[in-house]
């Protein structure tokens, strides 16, 4: 066959038939960015188990004391030092919920037995005999309620802060940031003392000196995206439709910074509850009878030969909720960035 014979038809030559009722038919739902942020935190499966931990231990601070019979605060001196002992778990050897202890030789004992105690603590009494359960979880409650409270007051300072500076600009910029520069260079351990000095120890000292330097960051990455977004178009436009700096810097600047808002304010959580344990543990932090979790292990580690438990259980508590936000925050840092793409 050669190609003088291939006939070609006219109907190959016509349009395409389209169904009209189809042509503009989406196949996807159309998602806003927190839907698209949402979907791409799902696909983080370390980001999504630390946040269902994390929901579960603050939801237990706040239930978990009321679990226990006993209060936090409330010494029995005929029961201190007692180990772990759970209703249904006593009798399974292998697991710490017993109630034995080990002497100096290596030899064990059932400390609950040897001194005719009929009652159950969890997590052990200290050396006072107080329920370690409900201060474990009381001094998480504290903790938390710290970190979120530093972590709240440095983003509403450090986001005015940065927004005010950078999109003055100036003479004005300048010595805004030197004053950062300032506060920068005094230790953080100077300032607590001082509050200390100034006010009595307990929650508000810490939080205080939290927030004196613990803005500075914030401020900085909010100055830098407000120098970006100056020359972009929508602030033009709002300049020219005679809206006011301050509209532009809080209706139109900061919500297209919300992403990084948030991903310096989860990393600025585990800061706040490390500093506020370290402040506790050196005996700067909060006073007995109050609880938290770094006064917790200062207490425990006086002990820590003989009673580990007193030291362990708190340390697992800091430890955990210091990594499952860390990796929450790693989570919404990928999700959250507009140039990750799938």
């Amino acid at each position: 066959m050669t190609n003088k014979d291939i006939v070609i038809s006219k109907d190959l030559f016509e349009p395409a038939h389209v169904d009209p009722s189809k042509s503009e038919k989406i196949a996807k739902a159309s998602l806003n960015f927190w839907q698209d942020s949402w979907l791409r935190i799902r696909k983080n499966k370390g980001a999504v188990i630390s946040m269902i931990i994390l929901i579960l231990l603050i939801i237990m601070a706040f239930v978990g004391p009321f679990l226990t019979p006993y209060e936090y605060d409330t010494q029995n001196t005929k029961h201190n030092n007692l180990p772990p002992r759970i209703q249904g778990l006593e009798n399974v050897h292998w697991l710490p919920f017993d109630g034995t202890l080990s002497r100096r030789d290596g030899t064990e004992y059932n400390a609950y037995e040897t001194r005719k105690v009929d009652a159950y603590y969890w997590f052990g009494t200290d050396n006072l005999g107080r329920d370690l359960f409900a201060r474990v979880w009381k001094g998480t409650q504290v903790s938390l309620f710290i970190a979120f409270m530093a972590a709240l007051i440095d983003m509403l300072i450090g986001v005015s802060y940065g927004a005010v500076s950078g999109y003055i600009g100036g003479k004005t910029d300048s010595i805004m940031q030197r004053i950062i520069e300032v506060i920068v260079g005094i230790p953080n351990l100077i300032i607590v003392v001082l509050m200390i000095l100034v006010l009595k120890p307990g929650i508000v000292p810490i939080i205080v000196a939290l927030t004196i330097t613990g803005w500075t960051s914030m401020a900085r990455v909010v100055r830098a995206q407000v120098l970006k977004f100056k020359a972009q178009e929508f602030v033009l436009a709002s300049k020219t439709l005679g809206a006011s700096n301050v509209s532009i810097i809080f209706k139109h600047m900061i919500p297209n910074m919300f992403g990084i808002i948030i991903i310096n304010t989860m990393f600025s959580i585990p800061n706040a509850i490390f500093f506020e344990a370290f402040l506790s543990f050196i005996g700067l932090g909060l006073q007995e009878p109050h609880a938290s979790l770094g006064t917790l292990v200062e207490s425990g580690y006086k002990s820590m030969i003989a009673f580990p438990y007193q030291m362990i259980i708190p340390s697992i508590m800091i430890a955990l909720i210091m990594v499952c936000f860390n990796l929450v925050a790693d989570g919404l840092r990928d999700a959250l960035d507009p140039k990750m793409r799938d």
